[in-house]
Parts: C-alpha cells; sequence; structure tokens
C-alpha cells in the first residue's frame, strides 16, 4: 500500500519550496533561521506520525507495538513514499541511533552551507521518533549534503545525548568520539 494524501493532514510540498524557504529565512534571519525551522519541523511531528499510524494501520499494523526491526523498516519506507528520501537506521552504541539518507528532500547541495541544515527535519524526526521511545528524544543533524557530506546523518537521542554530543562538538571533538565517551 502506497502513502495517498487525498484524506491525510499531510500536504505534498515541493522540495524547491523547502529550500527556498532556508534560503530566505538565512537571508533574514541569519543564524536564527535554525531554531524556526526546527520548531515548525517539531509541530509537524505529530501529524507526520499519525499518517504514519495510518499508513501502518492499513497494513494492519500498530507503529507502538512493533518489534524494533519491523519499526524500522516501516519508517523507512513511509519516509520513502512520502518523499523525504531513502533512510537507514542503524544503533550507535546503546545511546542513539542514526538516521542516514544520501537523497533527503530538504538537503540542497547547491546552498554549501558551511555546517548542517536540515533543521526543519531535525525537529521532525524529534517529534515523530519520540512518540514511541520511552522518553523525549532529541535530534541533530551531524553530517550534510547542504554542507558537501555525502549523505545527511541524523542521530537520535535523549536531550542529555543530544546536548553532550552538541557540547563536544563545539570543543571539536567529533560526534563519533563524543558518542564513544557515552558509552
Amino acid at each position: 500500500m502506497s502513502l495517498t494524501l487525498a484524506n491525510s493532514t499531510l500536504s505534498a510540498v515541493p522540495h524547491a519550496s523547502l529550500k527556498s524557504l532556508r534560503a530566505s529565512l538565512v537571508r533574514d534571519l541569519g543564524d536564527g533561521f535554525a531554531a524556526v525551522l526546527q520548531d515548525a519541523g517539531y509541530a509537524g511531528g505529530e501529524t507526520v506520525f499519525g499518517a504514519f499510524r495510518e499508513w501502518c494501520g492499513r497494513r494492519g499494523e500498530v507503529p507502538e507495538e512493533m518489534s524494533y526491526a519491523l519499526f524500522q523498516q516501516n519508517a523507512a519506507q513511509f519516509f520513502a513514499e512520502a518523499g523525504w528520501g531513502s533512510v537507514t537506521m542503524t544503533p550507535l552504541g546503546d545511546v542513539a541511533v542514526a538516521i542516514d539518507s544520501a537523497d533527503w528532500a530538504e538537503a540542497d547541495p547547491a546552498a554549501a552551507m558551511p555546517y548542517p541544515a536540515c533543521y526543519y527535519s531535525a525537529g521532525m524526526l524529534a517529534d515523530f521518533f519520540g512518540r514511541v521511545a520511552d522518553g523525549a528524544l532529541g535530534c541533530m543533524e551531524v553530517e550534510c549534503r547542504t554542507a558537501g557530506a555525502a549523505r545527511c546523518r541524523f542521530v537520535l537521542g535523549s536531550p542529555e545525548v543530544i546536548a553532550h554530543i552538541y557540547q563536544r562538538l563545539t570543543e571539536a571533538v567529533t560526534y563519533e568520539a563524543a558518542i564513544k565517551e557515552l558509552a
């Protein structure tokens, strides 16, 4: 079964519009653009998860009752059908999960940003995956096609884990090393 938007609370937004929105916010808000996009993404996470729940329901499945492997498989297929891109999920030790995509919709290699910039997605993914986690999740993009990387990589973890990774990145420590410090 494929995703349909006709009776959904989702709308199809062209990738070009999302990229143009980011460019306009960068121009008008400078570094403040990140919080605006992340908040907007977080606000939409509930709706995206609701669409995922409906999508799973048409398959006779309930997201909160799926095994981790089945949830991963279904989430990856849902995001691909929804137009976000291909996704793989990989545990990063016991403290975080990486969500990787070589064709993520929000990424714009032509923008040549100096740092990861898929903030809308980070907010949306934090809320989406937080709905099936044992507690709140944070999400940080650590690799981005908009910044010249080959893929977009989002790291999901508890707010404390994400805060630790962010702090260590500001100290010129790689996110991989920061995660290993928590093992």
